[in-house]
């Protein structure tokens, strides 16, 4: 009689069962993934949960003496909501809003009892509207009513001001999957040399297709923002692409965890701290620290810009995208040199 081979074998324990159903690694991924999901409520909550005016540059216009003492008023202020500065008059004082140096100002009419209060809610409806109410209750206290101009508003179709922001993220988004596509589909090994040009040749290409559709459809497709279609176009190839290269690059130095790692940057610091739900004077002080200095921030700094502010002051924020762009390519590069190396010394 044939016996099947392991039929008399005793039956096994439950513990060995669920060493072979949850293996260590994958143990550590799920740890390294719940890690992450507390840490996306810790930031998402922690950044936009109590939003409060801090330091918003604010512009003063006034006769010289009544323009210095609303100046020191304004510097009193409980929890210093505002950064004022006086500013030579209404012509200069929107100037300075356009080029993105002041969110606000409050012309002072000395000749009546009506102030005039210039915001730009292509900035952020939401820091447009807390200035307003702030300065609202300011002139009440001293008898006196306020007006409201809208110098860059947003357009019809973006309501809130937010069209920039979740443009911004729907490029990073596409840089770093694209990138982990890449990875993942070729394993776990470090990339070599050759492999890593055409990854970011592939990256490239996926940059200009991806920045060129998000263009044309938040502006001729959907109406959702309006500015220069070649500029949108050529800001999302720069996102997408920078995203994607710094993926490459953590992937090439940590392995598959490198991808954890640019989640946490772009996704968890970069989203909250971008300014797109929150403008960055309304966001607690670290959040306001690293938004700049990350792709969402940047992103969406320059798209807003390009939207509602004429493109002034895009320098910093397109030199930021450059710089994760270049530091990407280096490190991808020397990553895979460097190991390529050390493989071929080995005995």
């Amino acid at each position: 009689m044939t016996q099947t081979p392991g039929a008399d074998a005793p039956p096994r324990s439950f513990t060995a069962e669920v060493k072979d159903a949850v293996t260590p690694r994958a143990t550590l991924l799920v740890t390294g993934v719940v890690a992450l999901a507390l840490l996306f409520i810790a930031s998402y909550v922690g950044a936009l949960h109590d939003p409060k005016p801090k330091d918003v540059p604010f512009g003063v216009v006034a006769p010289e003496v009544a323009a210095q003492q609303t100046v020191d008023r304004l510097k009193n202020l409980p929890g210093d909501p505002l950064d004022p500065r006086t500013a030579t008059d209404a012509a200069a004082a929107r100037e300075q809003i356009l080029n993105r140096e002041i969110d606000g100002a409050l012309l002072i009419n000395p000749r009546s009892t009506t102030d005039t209060l210039l915001v730009a809610t292509g900035g952020g409806r939401v820091l447009a509207t807390t200035l307003e109410t702030l300065v609202t209750t300011l002139e009440k206290s001293e008898a006196r009513t306020l007006r409201t101009i809208d110098v860059a508003p947003a357009d019809r179709h973006d309501a809130n001001g937010l069209t920039s922001f979740y443009v911004t993220v729907g490029w990073c988004v596409g840089g770093y999957l694209c990138a982990s596509i890449m990875t993942i589909s070729s394993g776990a090994g470090r990339p070599t040399p050759k492999r890593s040009v055409i990854r970011l040749i592939a990256m490239a290409v996926v940059a200009v297709v991806g920045g060129l559709g998000g263009a044309l459809i938040v502006g001729p497709i959907l109406g959702a923002l309006p500015g220069s279609i070649a500029a949108l176009w050529g800001v999302g190839a720069l996102i997408i692409f920078a995203v994607g290269a710094a993926t490459l690059a953590f992937q090439a130095v940590f392995g598959l965890a490198g991808i954890g790692l640019v989640i946490l940057i772009v996704v968890i610091l970069g989203n909250p701290s971008a300014g797109g739900a929150l403008p960055p004077p309304l966001l607690p002080p670290f959040w306001r620290d690293i938004g700049p200095a990350l792709p969402p921030g940047a992103g969406t700094w320059t798209t807003r810009s390009i939207a509602y502010f004429k493109g002034n002051d895009t320098t910093a924020s397109l030199l930021v995208l450059s710089a994760w762009a270049a530091a990407g390519i280096a490190v991808t590069l020397l990553a895979a040199r460097l190991r390529t190396g050390a493989r071929t010394k080995a005995p």
